[in-house]
């Protein structure tokens, strides 16, 4: 399939949603960086409430699908009413006609927009949280490392699926080589839309590949038993554990890859609960 086909079939699966959650204002903003503009999607609690906390989030897709749209729409609705925190989502830019450095830098510019304007957006900057599912996930895990010693310090990272190494030859990838929605070679061939063979021995590429684990926000790492991406996943985990950085991974072997913008799956509300947890607890 091109990619324009496989963009097509994902947002249909974002039709077959059950009734969004409420929240209490909605609104789309333009990031300027770097010569360039992207949007980001602003929830909030209400917009004459107290400064919240808020959990930056970015979409998956393999780097080149995805949007502000479907299932990432709905958990970040759902997040947020559950936890009563701002999300601010990212419609970063996609490959291929964006590669890489592209998404990265646009992470970093949301980051960075989210604290220059978080407090007229009624967003408490001290308490910002990073994440997001698969290629998502990735950008969250990345960015984690890019912003280490910045002030305010992000104080927590939820990973749904991250895609952390490259070609790794752990079971995950042989077991679930033919998995439904994300197979092992969709992963090798998102990889070659987003990245040139070179690029993925850079840890903003390949978050596994960093030297130091250090002084990371705390992190809700969530893993799907049916996904090549799972074991490389754990590895990323206890890397985070092994140099001192707190780490709750959660192996939800029944499912698969995908599943937090799936809500009918049972997956997604035993995973929703934890994160509801982790968030009112780190942030």
């Amino acid at each position: 399939m091109s990619i324009t086909d496989v963009r097509s079939a994902l947002e249909q699966l974002g039709a077959q949603l059950p009734e969004l959650p409420q929240v209490g204002d909605v609104s789309d903003h333009s990031v300027h960086a770097n010569d360039v503009s992207f949007t980001v999607r602003v929830y909030r609690p209400d917009v004459d409430a107290r400064p919240s906390p808020a959990l930056l989030y970015f979409h998956g897709g393999g780097w080149a699908t995805g949007g502000l749209d479907g299932g990432v729409d709905y958990l970040c609705r759902d997040i947020l009413s559950r936890n009563n925190i701002a999300v601010v989502s990212v419609d970063y830019r996609l490959a291929p006609e964006d590669k890489f450095p592209a998404a990265v830098n646009d992470a970093v510019a949301a980051l960075s927009w989210v604290r220059e304007h978080g407090p007229a957006l009624g967003i408490d900057v001290n308490r910002l949280a990073v994440g997001g599912d698969s290629a998502g996930a990735n950008l969250s895990a990345v960015l984690t490392h890019l912003d280490r010693g910045a002030m305010p310090a992000l104080k927590s990272q939820v990973l749904f699926y991250p895609g952390t190494e490259y070609a790794i030859a752990r079971p995950s990838w042989v077991d679930n080589e033919h998995a439904p929605l994300l197979a092992t070679a969709t992963v090798l061939w998102f990889f070659d839309i987003y990245t040139t063979s070179d690029e993925r021995s850079d840890p903003r590429v390949c978050p596994s590949l960093n030297q130091s684990f250090v002084d990371l926000p705390q992190a809700l790492v969530v893993t799907a038993g049916h996904d090549p991406l799972r074991d490389d996943a754990i590895n990323y985990a206890s890397l985070l554990e092994r140099d001192g950085t707190f780490v709750n991974h959660i192996n939800i072997s029944d499912t698969i890859h995908g599943f937090m913008t799936m809500p009918n799956l049972s997956s997604y509300s035993t995973v929703i609960d934890l994160v509801t947890a982790h968030l009112g607890a780190t942030i």
